[in-house]
């Protein structure tokens, strides 16, 4: 077996990891997108690492939900742990050949893994990929991702689609005895013994799957 990338060592045991978006006040009060940041916690809401993404105003405001980033992930002491690219894409249905990838490297520099967009006229589907860009899981998500602030799940499958093996969830309200603040959460339910770059690949998911379905949603609130 490889060794684990360093700091990678905690996402080992667990099982299930929460990210919560920091919504900023100079955002809700000019409406304005800053640079996004985040926390990811385990569950019992203790900060395991924290996230910036990276990239211009122009870009944000202009290009989203279909803009580049780059979203930097470290420990607790500020080591960078984790590298989450996206190119810039066009997000149509219509157009397979312009569907979402992204990759995510651990240690930066090194892939870790993939996360694929598969074309499908009615469902979200998505491939996790290892890093020579093997096919490992499948995820799947709902007919309608817009489920009037209801919790919203996609299920991480095996590569037959059969069984599922855990899921991506949208929190839409108090969690965990309101350990959580109601804005922006995804929790991921996977096997503990999932090698731990898939796991830090499946926070990559995340990111994806909130910038594709729900980047906007708190514009209604």
């Amino acid at each position: 077996t490889h060794s684990l990338p360093p700091g990678l060592e905690y996402l080992h045991q667990l099982d299930r990891i929460i990210i919560h978006q920091q919504v900023e006040l100079l955002e809700a009060i000019l409406g304005t997108e800053t640079s996004s940041k985040y926390e990811i916690k385990n569950h019992l809401g203790q900060r395991v690492y924290f996230a910036v993404e990276e990239n211009g105003c122009f870009d944000r405001n202009l290009c989203s939900p279909i803009r580049s980033f780059t979203i930097r992930i470290a420990d607790n002491t500020g080591r960078e742990v984790i590298t989450v690219n996206r190119p810039l894409r066009c997000n149509s249905c219509w157009f397979p050949c312009f569907l979402q990838e992204l990759e995510v490297q651990s240690p930066p520099g090194t892939v870790a893994g993939y996360v694929v967009q598969n074309w499908d006229p009615f469902l979200p589907k998505f491939t996790i990929q290892n890093e020579s860009k093997e096919d490992v899981l499948k995820i799947i998500g709902p007919y309608a991702t817009c489920g009037c602030f209801e919790d919203v799940d996609f299920e991480v499958k095996a590569l037959n689609e059969m069984s599922t093996i855990g899921k991506i969830s949208k929190y839409w309200s108090g969690f965990v005895n309101n350990v959580f603040t109601n804005t922006a959460n995804f929790g991921i339910q996977v096997p503990v013994d999932l090698d731990v770059r898939i796991k830090a690949v499946m926070i990559g998911a995340c990111f994806l799957i909130d910038l594709m379905f729900f980047e906007n949603s708190l514009d209604e609130l």
